[in-house]
Order: structure tokens, then C-alpha cells, then sequence
């Protein structure tokens, strides 16, 4: 028995451990965590070698401390602890039993000895049918030994997520939609990030829920019918979106607009930038803002700079879409771009209205 079936609900954001701003208010310390039913800490690091998964040392005392701080605003809020890596590590791991059992087993040591409630896999994305498959068979070992370590102990079960492209097939390769539903209690689904000023050569919705053309149908809601049309439960599905935007720079000031030729990024290293830094960019540089309803994104523009982001009317809008298609809930990548918890308190209210 997979612990989804006591999972009623997923009002959750990821913490980024390397991108907390004291600009943005939202630092671990002070996280609202009333506005949330999970927590996602990430990021716990996969070695190359062993196949064990670890915490750096620069972030051990965080996430050691991190399932306390969190629940000190909220006792029944739940923690889990994301795991990351590069894709070829990911890929050795997953291929082969032995290094399997390693992740699996030192992933529920960390895990217990840390005091998180659940694992998530952050594996971004299996690229071939048989990473697919490897994928897939990591899970159910997965499920297979969290099941076991809870009959053992006594404790309950380990929640299993993982965070999964936007829509069920990745370069061509089909996500394993059964064992997903037999072994992990939901999916994250990446619905943003869609166009980046690094990826396009002319502006876009970075994380359009609709597309209005329907010509390349890169937005949430192709992603998600998508998974819905292979086979995936809605309460298996949680949909996500961002509180970072980005940043281009235009060719043209005077063409502001979707679709305006762009230069690439217009602020370093990668055009990422949190909302908190969009907000004070708009005040300080007098920018103007766009909000698209047809689109469901919003952006801002001020001479040759140009970005793409959620505000509150978008998160709104896309919460209610979770709610009216039944799925399971919502995640926000990640807390610390917040603005003192403007768009966590809009999906929050979003969600129960």
C-alpha cells in the first residue's frame, strides 16, 4: 500500500537550499509553512562512484535542522528530501541492481537519520526507452524496500515522488506510467520552463498554461492531458509552476511583445531571476507589466530588457486549474524566489476557495 492513498491533498513548494535571497523574505528560517502541506528540500547530491546519497557539508547543518524549522510553523506539514545528480550519473545508477540497492538503501538511511517524511527523485529526464525502463524498475525496488523498512520499524511509510517532465514522453521515450502508479504516492510535474533566453531566440511564455495558436502546444495544459491520456490517475499528478522568470534582451526596445527578436540573456549567469528580484526590477527600472489571460504568463519589459514570469493572477488562475481537473495538487518551484510569500499566500487561497 502506497502512501498517496492517505495523501488528501498537495499544497507544496520546493526549497532550494543554493537559491535563498535574504531579499525575498522567504529564507528557511522564516518560511510560512502554514500555506503548505509538503515541503521539498533540495538538494541531496548522488556520488558518481558509490551511488550513495549524500549532503555536502556546506549544507548538512540546513538539512539536518530542516523537517524542525519547517514544522515549527505548521506541526503537520510534511518534509521530504529531493535528490539530484547529473543525468549520466543518474543514468549509471539506475542500469545496474547493485548500485540501485546502493541509492535505495542509503537514500531511507539519510532519510531516517535526518527526519524527513518522504524521498523525491529528481532526475531530469530519463533520455532513452531503456533509462526509461531502468527508471522504472528503480522504482518499484524503491517502493518495494520503503514497504519493507516501515513493516520492519514500525515508522510509517516514506512518501516516494519524483519530479517528471510536462508531458509522459521525453525525447521520444515514454515514462513508465505503470510503475509510476503502483510505486510512487504522486508526480511533479515541470510545467514551466518552457522557453529560456538561453533555448529561444525570440521572446516567450516561459510557462504558458494555455497556447493559444496551438502550433507547437508547449504549455501546461498539452503536458498535463498528455499524462492524463497515457494512463496517469489525477491523484497521482501534481501540477507545478515558478516563482523565478527570465530574462531577455531584446533586439528592438519598441517591440516588446511574444514572439520579439532577442539577443539572449539579459541579466547573468542564465537569465533565471527570482520574483522577488522581478518586483523591485519593475519599481526601481519603472518596467511595465503584461498580464495574458489567454496565455495564462505574465511579463514586463523596460528598454531592451524583457521577462517572463508568474505573478499572483497566474497562480491563481493555474491553481484552480489543478483543482478543476481533480489532480492531487500543486508544487512552486522554489520558496526563496517568493516575495515575502505573496505567491504561496495566492495559490494558497486559490486552492481552498
Amino acid at each position: 500500500m502506497t502512501s498517496a492513498e492517505i495523501t488528501p491533498e498537495v499544497k507544496a513548494s520546493y526549497w532550494y537550499a543554493d537559491g535563498e535571497t535574504e531579499e525575498s523574505g522567504d529564507t528557511l528560517a522564516n518560511i510560512d509553512s502554514s500555506l503548505f502541506t509538503h515541503i521539498f528540500c533540495a538538494y541531496a547530491d548522488l556520488d558518481a562512484h558509490t551511488h550513495h546519497v549524500f549532503v555536502s557539508s556546506a549544507h548538512n547543518f540546513k538539512f539536518s535542522g530542516f523537517t524542525t524549522s519547517v514544522q515549527g510553523g505548521n506541526p503537520q506539514v510534511k518534509a521530504l528530501l529531493s535528490i539530484s545528480g547529473g543525468k549520466a550519473v543518474f543514468k549509471s545508477m539506475a542500469n545496474k541492481p547493485k548500485s540501485r540497492k546502493s541509492f535505495i538503501d542509503s537514500s531511507i538511511l539519510i532519510a531516517r537519520s535526518m527526519g524527513f517524511h518522504g524521498l523525491d527523485l529528481a532526475w531530469q529526464y530519463p533520455n532513452s526507452s531503456e533509462e526509461m525502463s531502468d527508471f522504472g524498475q528503480l522504482l518499484k525496488e524503491w517502493r518495494s524496500a520503503v514497504d519493507d523498512e516501515s513493516n520492519r520499524t514500525g515508522n510509517d511509510c516514506l512518501l516516494l515522488t519524483a519530479a517528471v517532465y510536462y508531458t509522459s514522453e521525453y525525447n521520444s521515450a515514454s515514462y513508465p506510467i505503470q510503475a509510476i502508479k503502483d510505486s510512487l504516492d504522486w508526480v511533479n510535474i515541470i510545467a514551466y520552463d518552457f522557453y529560456t533566453p538561453e533555448s529561444s531566440t525570440v521572446t516567450a511564455a516561459a510557462a504558458g498554461l494555455y497556447d493559444p495558436t496551438k502550433a507547437e502546444r508547449t504549455c501546461g495544459e498539452f503536458g498535463l492531458t498528455h499524462w492524463l491520456n497515457a494512463g496517469l490517475p489525477e491523484k497521482k499528478a501534481v501540477f507545478g509552476f515558478s516563482y523565478a522568470g527570465w530574462a531577455w534582451t531584446l533586439k528592438d526596445g519598441k517591440d516588446h511583445g511574444y514572439d520579439a527578436a532577442a539577443k539572449g540573456v539579459a541579466f547573468p549567469p542564465d537569465g533565471s531571476i527570482d520574483y522577488s528580484q522581478i518586483k523591485t526590477f519593475i519599481t526601481s527600472d519603472q518596467a511595465t507589466p503584461y498580464h495574458d489571460p489567454n496565455v495564462v504568463g505574465d511579463y514586463c519589459y523596460s528598454g531592451k530588457t524583457w521577462i517572463a514570469y508568474d505573478d499572483t493572477l497566474c497562480i491563481t488562475a493555474k491553481v484552480q486549474y489543478a483543482k478543476q481537473k481533480g489532480l492531487l495538487g500543486y508544487f512552486a518551484w522554489n520558496v526563496g524566489a517568493d516575495d515575502k510569500s505573496v505567491l504561496s499566500k495566492a495559490a494558497s487561497a486559490a486552492w481552498v476557495a
